[in-house]
């Protein structure tokens, strides 16, 4: 399902190995944060199941640039990812600093995103398995009747056009188009892309919509008809949440460095 970024001849943007050497600084004590934040996101994506071999892919915009992004090299399990391991690319193709080279699908999803939404300074996509059934439903994926759901209330777009995988610049730019003002995509047939302002904030969001998709399922498997949360309530309560998920967004990640770290420390290499 993989597939390698050198393999899509004509279709990749021309590439200069040189770049590389040529490029500002990219190994400042903010960007080797950012490379540990997101090496945990990576290793908790596994260690819940929301990774799908090595498929599936997690960005951010590299600190103190906004043409460059860190992003996962083609090959590699979630569990394998280490904070070292991670490349950094720009959006004609180029990895600048790192061995190896991106899944081509994830260069042209991610590069195309970052380039035409600048809000969008992180983006995790995966086929986690409870979101990702909900995207192969008739009708609007997430029903606001839990309350872990009302995390999402207002933030969440469907985007319907399924044309198979991502290998070209055409439908990168056809899925960012599609964003609008969402920071939750649910994709028809395919998966969820979340984005967010930070690394911890769009962990945060990964998580919890996980959650909120697992327990909707597990009430639909009930048989009984969901009655959702009244409109004004979800919209008060969204409100409310989302005036503390900055703080909280931190405090999660912090958590998850304090396992690792005691558990599967070599994330950090």
């Amino acid at each position: 399902m993989a597939h390698s970024l050198s393999n899509k001849g004509s279709a990749l943007p021309s590439a200069d190995s040189n770049l590389r050497h040529n490029r500002p600084a990219v190994d400042s004590e903010e960007v080797m944060q950012a490379r540990r934040d997101l090496a945990a996101c990576f290793r908790f994506a596994a260690r819940l199941g929301m990774h799908e071999g090595i498929c599936n892919h997690f960005s951010a915009l590299l600190p103190g640039h906004d043409d460059l992004f860190l992003v996962n090299p083609y090959g590699y399990a979630f569990s394998e990812i280490t904070a070292s391991s991670l490349l950094v690319c720009d959006y004609h193709g180029n990895v600048v600093a790192g061995d190896g080279e991106p899944e081509a699908t994830a260069f042209y999803i991610h590069a195309r995103l970052h380039k035409n939404v600048p809000r969008a300074r992180v983006a995790f996509h995966t086929h986690m398995p409870y979101a990702t059934a909900l995207t192969m439903t008739e009708g609007e994926p997430l029903v606001f009747a839990g309350q872990t759901a009302l995390k999402f209330y207002g933030r969440t777009v469907v985007d319907e056009d399924y044309n198979g995988l991502a290998l070209d610049e055409g439908e990168g730019d056809r899925i960012a188009a599609a964003v609008g003002d969402a920071d939750i995509v649910f994709m028809k047939h395919h998966g969820v892309m979340v984005l967010g302002g930070s690394i911890a904030e769009a962990w945060d969001d990964l998580y919890y919509l996980e959650r909120a998709c697992e327990v909707q399922c597990l009430a639909l498997s009930t048989g009984r008809q969901i009655i959702p949360v009244d409109p004004e309530i979800a919209k008060a309560t969204a409100a409310q949440m989302r005036d503390g998920d900055e703080e909280s967004a931190r405090l999660h990640l912090a958590s998850m460095h304090r396992i690792l770290a005691a558990e599967e420390c070599d994330y950090l290499q």
